[in-house]
Protein backbone atom coordinates (compact mmCIF):
# COMPACT_ATOMS: atom_id res chain seq x y z
CA UNK A 1 0.00 0.00 0.00
CA UNK A 2 1.12 3.11 -0.56
CA UNK A 3 1.84 5.97 2.06
CA UNK A 4 -0.22 8.37 2.05
CA UNK A 5 1.15 12.29 0.86
CA UNK A 6 0.52 15.87 1.99
CA UNK A 7 -2.07 16.35 -1.25
CA UNK A 8 -3.77 12.84 -0.22
CA UNK A 9 -4.21 13.59 3.49
CA UNK A 10 -7.80 15.68 3.77
CA UNK A 11 -6.66 17.59 6.51
CA UNK A 12 -3.63 18.78 4.99
CA UNK A 13 -4.90 18.19 0.61
CA UNK A 14 -5.89 22.13 0.88
CA UNK A 15 -2.51 23.84 2.84
CA UNK A 16 -0.77 21.52 0.42
CA UNK A 17 -1.85 23.02 -2.30
CA UNK A 18 -1.43 26.56 -1.09
CA UNK A 19 1.88 25.89 0.00
CA UNK A 20 2.95 24.69 -3.81
CA UNK A 21 1.62 27.25 -5.53
CA UNK A 22 3.67 30.30 -3.13
CA UNK A 23 6.76 28.03 -4.17
CA UNK A 24 5.64 28.49 -7.64
CA UNK A 25 5.05 32.25 -7.42
CA UNK A 26 8.39 32.46 -5.69
CA UNK A 27 10.13 30.93 -8.41
CA UNK A 28 8.13 31.98 -11.02
CA UNK A 29 9.24 35.88 -9.46
CA UNK A 30 12.25 34.69 -9.33
CA UNK A 31 12.72 33.57 -13.37
CA UNK A 32 10.94 36.98 -14.17
CA UNK A 33 13.59 39.23 -12.07
CA UNK A 34 16.64 36.88 -13.81
CA UNK A 35 14.69 37.89 -16.88
CA UNK A 36 15.43 41.82 -16.73
CA UNK A 37 19.06 40.83 -15.92
CA UNK A 38 20.96 42.51 -18.85
CA UNK A 39 23.32 39.82 -20.25
CA UNK A 40 25.80 41.21 -22.94
CA UNK A 41 22.83 40.81 -25.46
CA UNK A 42 19.81 42.73 -25.98
CA UNK A 43 16.79 41.36 -25.08
CA UNK A 44 13.02 42.78 -24.67
CA UNK A 45 12.74 41.85 -20.86
CA UNK A 46 15.97 44.17 -19.77
CA UNK A 47 13.23 46.91 -19.61
CA UNK A 48 10.34 44.45 -17.86
CA UNK A 49 11.22 46.71 -14.53
CA UNK A 50 10.27 50.27 -16.63
CA UNK A 51 7.13 51.72 -15.02
CA UNK A 52 5.97 54.71 -17.00
CA UNK A 53 3.96 57.41 -15.68
CA UNK A 54 0.92 57.28 -18.32
CA UNK A 55 -2.10 59.83 -17.80
CA UNK A 56 -1.02 59.51 -13.67
CA UNK A 57 -1.36 56.06 -13.43
CA UNK A 58 2.16 53.61 -13.39
CA UNK A 59 2.23 51.76 -16.04
CA UNK A 60 4.37 48.71 -17.16
CA UNK A 61 6.29 49.55 -20.66
CA UNK A 62 5.25 46.71 -22.35
CA UNK A 63 1.63 47.46 -21.85
CA UNK A 64 1.59 51.13 -23.38
CA UNK A 65 5.01 50.35 -26.30
CA UNK A 66 5.58 47.90 -28.25
CA UNK A 67 9.77 46.43 -27.12
CA UNK A 68 11.93 44.83 -29.97
CA UNK A 69 15.15 43.53 -29.96
CA UNK A 70 16.10 43.75 -33.81
CA UNK A 71 19.80 43.71 -32.99
CA UNK A 72 22.17 41.51 -30.64
CA UNK A 73 23.61 45.04 -29.31
CA UNK A 74 19.73 47.13 -30.03
CA UNK A 75 16.53 47.69 -28.51
CA UNK A 76 13.66 49.59 -29.85
CA UNK A 77 10.50 50.91 -28.65
CA UNK A 78 7.35 52.00 -30.35
CA UNK A 79 5.09 53.72 -28.07
CA UNK A 80 1.25 52.87 -29.16
CA UNK A 81 0.49 56.68 -28.05
CA UNK A 82 3.33 58.84 -30.00
CA UNK A 83 2.98 61.70 -27.45
CA UNK A 84 3.68 59.46 -24.17
CA UNK A 85 7.76 59.22 -26.12
CA UNK A 86 9.17 61.62 -24.31
CA UNK A 87 8.10 60.08 -20.85
CA UNK A 88 8.66 56.75 -21.71
CA UNK A 89 12.33 57.96 -22.84
CA UNK A 90 12.50 59.51 -19.03
CA UNK A 91 11.47 56.35 -17.26
CA UNK A 92 14.39 54.42 -19.22
CA UNK A 93 16.81 56.89 -18.09
CA UNK A 94 15.59 56.85 -14.82
CA UNK A 95 15.28 53.12 -14.51
CA UNK A 96 18.73 52.67 -13.43
CA UNK A 97 19.77 50.03 -16.26
CA UNK A 98 22.65 51.53 -17.74
CA UNK A 99 21.14 52.15 -20.74
CA UNK A 100 21.05 55.53 -22.74
CA UNK A 101 17.79 55.73 -24.75
CA UNK A 102 17.53 58.16 -27.77
CA UNK A 103 14.35 58.77 -29.70
CA UNK A 104 13.97 60.35 -33.18
CA UNK A 105 10.06 61.41 -32.73
CA UNK A 106 8.89 58.42 -33.58
CA UNK A 107 10.50 55.41 -31.89
CA UNK A 108 13.18 55.06 -29.27
CA UNK A 109 15.85 53.74 -29.69
CA UNK A 110 18.27 51.83 -27.06
CA UNK A 111 21.64 50.47 -27.97
CA UNK A 112 23.11 48.12 -25.63
CA UNK A 113 26.68 48.44 -24.94
CA UNK A 114 28.82 45.48 -24.36
CA UNK A 115 29.41 44.59 -20.22
CA UNK A 116 32.83 45.32 -19.34
CA UNK A 117 34.58 42.49 -17.00
CA UNK A 118 33.71 44.90 -13.91
CA UNK A 119 29.91 45.14 -14.45
CA UNK A 120 29.30 41.36 -15.57
CA UNK A 121 31.04 40.36 -12.11
CA UNK A 122 28.50 42.88 -10.75
CA UNK A 123 25.77 41.17 -12.63
CA UNK A 124 26.99 37.91 -11.16
CA UNK A 125 26.67 39.44 -8.04
CA UNK A 126 23.35 40.53 -8.17
CA UNK A 127 22.16 37.58 -9.24
CA UNK A 128 23.70 35.71 -6.13
CA UNK A 129 21.66 38.12 -4.29
CA UNK A 130 18.10 37.22 -6.22
CA UNK A 131 18.34 34.07 -5.84
CA UNK A 132 19.64 34.78 -1.98
CA UNK A 133 16.46 36.55 -1.31
CA UNK A 134 14.19 34.24 -3.09
CA UNK A 135 16.00 31.00 -1.84
CA UNK A 136 14.80 32.59 1.69
CA UNK A 137 11.24 33.14 0.54
CA UNK A 138 11.08 29.40 -0.16
CA UNK A 139 12.33 28.28 3.03
CA UNK A 140 9.91 31.00 4.36
CA UNK A 141 6.93 29.11 3.12
CA UNK A 142 8.08 25.40 4.11
CA UNK A 143 8.61 26.88 7.71
CA UNK A 144 4.75 28.06 7.63
CA UNK A 145 4.06 24.88 6.01
CA UNK A 146 5.73 22.95 8.84
CA UNK A 147 4.19 24.90 11.83
CA UNK A 148 1.22 24.11 9.92
CA UNK A 149 1.52 20.10 9.90
CA UNK A 150 2.88 20.37 13.56
CA UNK A 151 -0.30 22.23 14.21
CA UNK A 152 -2.15 19.67 12.50
CA UNK A 153 -1.13 16.37 14.35
CA UNK A 154 -1.75 18.51 17.61
CA UNK A 155 -5.08 18.86 16.68
CA UNK A 156 -5.04 14.93 16.33
CA UNK A 157 -6.17 15.69 12.33
CA UNK A 158 -3.38 13.79 11.28
CA UNK A 159 -1.31 10.90 13.20
CA UNK A 160 2.43 11.20 14.33
CA UNK A 161 3.71 9.00 10.94
CA UNK A 162 1.46 11.30 9.03
CA UNK A 163 2.88 14.44 10.01
CA UNK A 164 6.36 12.54 9.74
CA UNK A 165 6.04 11.70 6.19
CA UNK A 166 4.56 15.13 5.41
CA UNK A 167 7.50 16.85 6.80
CA UNK A 168 9.56 14.88 5.04
CA UNK A 169 7.72 15.53 1.69
CA UNK A 170 7.73 19.44 2.72
CA UNK A 171 11.48 19.22 2.93
CA UNK A 172 11.44 17.51 -0.79
CA UNK A 173 9.25 20.47 -2.35
CA UNK A 174 11.40 22.91 -1.12
CA UNK A 175 14.91 21.22 -2.17
CA UNK A 176 13.22 20.74 -5.83
CA UNK A 177 12.13 24.06 -5.98
CA UNK A 178 15.49 25.61 -4.47
CA UNK A 179 16.97 23.46 -6.94
CA UNK A 180 15.51 25.03 -10.01
CA UNK A 181 16.23 28.82 -9.44
CA UNK A 182 19.78 27.13 -8.52
CA UNK A 183 20.23 25.76 -12.48
CA UNK A 184 18.46 29.15 -13.75
CA UNK A 185 20.82 31.09 -11.69
CA UNK A 186 23.93 28.93 -13.53
CA UNK A 187 22.99 29.45 -16.56
CA UNK A 188 22.41 33.01 -16.35
CA UNK A 189 25.36 33.72 -14.63
CA UNK A 190 27.25 31.50 -17.68
CA UNK A 191 25.46 33.75 -20.32
CA UNK A 192 26.66 36.86 -18.19
CA UNK A 193 30.18 36.02 -17.85
CA UNK A 194 30.12 34.75 -21.73
CA UNK A 195 32.30 37.62 -23.43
Amino acid sequence: MAQPTMASLPALRESYAQLKTRMDKAVEDFRREMGSTRTGRASVHMLDSVRVDYYGSEMPLNQIAQVHAPESQLITVQPLDPSSLGTIEKSIRSADLGLNPSNDGKMIRIPVPPLTEERRKEMVKHLHRILEEHRTAVRNIRRDGLDLVKKTQKEKKITEDEERRAIDELQKLTDDEIKKMEEMSKNKEREVLQV
